[in-house]
């Protein structure tokens, strides 16, 4: 898309992680950008900051009478009145998925997809080239660490890492000349209703990656690959026969540290700051896009080593002698079972409280029985209302209903305006937050209690 074409832009869900990265690459680009969300945020008041004219009352009168362009996404309610004033024929419209393809068509794009690991996969592949002397232009699906941002913005650089979104098939509108897909757990069901439907939606997206480029997928998972003529693929895993792996496996000083097996050699020194046996696989997806596309043994280990993370991806809030704090977007059993694992791992012996929202009546409904299972590695659970983002309540579907599936006697409900001050009374060992909904509006908050507490 040829930005300088456009003026004013009207973003309808500004706040949402993917929207605001493409209102910051028009903002930068020099369009006027306004937006309307539901309710402001800390991402909002930073768009906000950057010269973004943002509302948050449904009032169709305050987009502008100059708006070029109407950006949207599946999550914006139908009977919203900004949104019928957008449907009416007065607006050009677009939903986000084809504004990023758009973008990203003009551009060398390395496509990261999966039904999650994603969002960590794509920030150290950005990370990785941005830092590299190919460098790289980066929408990403949570804030980088290193940078503060979703957005990482290199106009002159030829590359241009997406974070490929399966939800509502969005990432079908990419043609990546690259991409990596980290998994196809079954994930979606409101919108798939089933795995095999989900898995053929990854299968579609393999074939969109361009001619003579490269798909690289994780050792082992059970796809029916489709790619155009010359596309090259690559697998890679944490150990096995792999094109790319880990080898020499170790832990120092409770850091991780190995090396990466490549087709061209091996690439010593890998000593991630990141805790948690599956960020070594996710380094290991993100190393092999890097390496495919020009970055150098140098860049790739420099890039690792130096990356700190992405925002509520195992996210170290509080580490003291006393307590430690770790906020996580985990919102599907495979991901609860991951972080809650290498939690175990990394705090061998420590009481580990968890406070889980759930996300979506109809994934709690789809897997409940998984959410159970892998909630009740813990050794406390706390299980606030589920948070429902588009859906209304699906009868006989609640948290007291997945409560009673947990195997712990040590297990509640609360509501969300009361974990402050049960925290102030449990004063957990180790403390997790977990879900995807609006839970992240805590952790600042148990952050402070939970410091506070250190210092008395």
């Amino acid at each position: 898309m040829k930005t300088e074409a456009l003026h004013t832009v009207y973003f309808l869900g500004i706040g949402g992680i993917g929207m605001s990265a493409l209102a910051r690459y028009l903002n930068a680009a020099g369009v006027k950008v306004h937006g309307y969300d539901k309710t402001p945020t800390s991402l909002t008041s930073l768009l906000e900051a950057e010269g973004m004219k943002i509302h948050y009352d449904d009032r169709p009168d305050l987009i502008p009478d100059d708006t070029d362009l109407i950006v949207y996404t599946p999550a914006i309610p139908a009977d919203l009145a900004e949104f019928r004033k957008a449907s009416s024929g007065s607006f050009s419209m677009i939903k986000r998925s084809a504004l990023l393809g758009e973008i990203t068509d003009s551009k060398h794009t390395l496509a990261v997809a999966g039904t999650h690991g994603k969002t960590t996969v794509s920030s150290l592949l950005a990370h990785i080239m941005h830092s590299s002397a190919q460098g790289c232009t980066a929408f990403l699906g949570g804030i980088a660490k290193n940078y503060n941002s979703n957005l990482l913005l290199m106009p002159e650089s030829k590359f241009m890492v997406a974070e490929a979104d399966e939800f509502d098939r969005s990432f079908l509108k990419l043609n990546p000349q690259s991409a990596v897909i980290t998994s196809v757990d079954a994930d979606h069901l409101d919108i798939y209703k089933t795995h095999e439907n989900l898995k053929a939606s990854f299968t579609e997206f393999s074939e969109k990656i361009r001619e003579n480029g490269q798909l690289v997928i994780k050792l082992g998972l059970d796809l029916n690959l489709k790619t155009k003529p010359g596309v090259k693929i690559y697998r890679y895993a944490m150990s096995g026969e792999a094109d790319f792996a880990a080898l020499n496996l170790r832990m120092i000083d409770g850091q991780y540290h190995y090396d990466i097996k490549t087709p061209g050699g091996i690439i010593t020194g890998i000593k991630p700051a990141l805790p948690g046996l599956f960020n070594i696989e996710n380094s290991i997806g993100a190393a092999t896009l890097s390496w495919l596309n020009g970055a150098t043994e140098e860049e790739i280990r420099n890039g690792i080593n130096s990356f700190t993370g992405v925002k509520r991806r195992f996210d170290h809030r509080v580490v003291s002698k006393n307590a430690v704090y770790i906020d996580d977007y985990a919102h599907h059993p495979e991901e609860l079972k991951a972080c809650i694992k290498s939690v175990r791992d990394l705090y061998p012996g420590r009481h580990i409280t968890g406070i889980f929202q759930p996300h979506l009546y109809t994934r709690t409904r789809d897997f409940s029985d998984g959410f159970a299972e892998s909630l009740s590695m813990l050794d406390r659970v706390i299980l606030l209302d589920i948070y429902p983002a588009r859906e209304l309540p699906v009868e006989g579907v609640s948290s007291a209903m997945l409560l009673d599936k947990i195997t712990l006697n040590d297990k509640q409900l609360c509501p969300k305006t009361g974990v402050l001050d049960l925290i102030s009374r449990l004063k957990p060992d180790l403390l997790l937050t977990l879900g995807a909904g609006d839970i992240d509006q805590l952790a600042d908050p148990i952050t402070a209690l939970m410091n506070r507490n250190e210092e008395k």
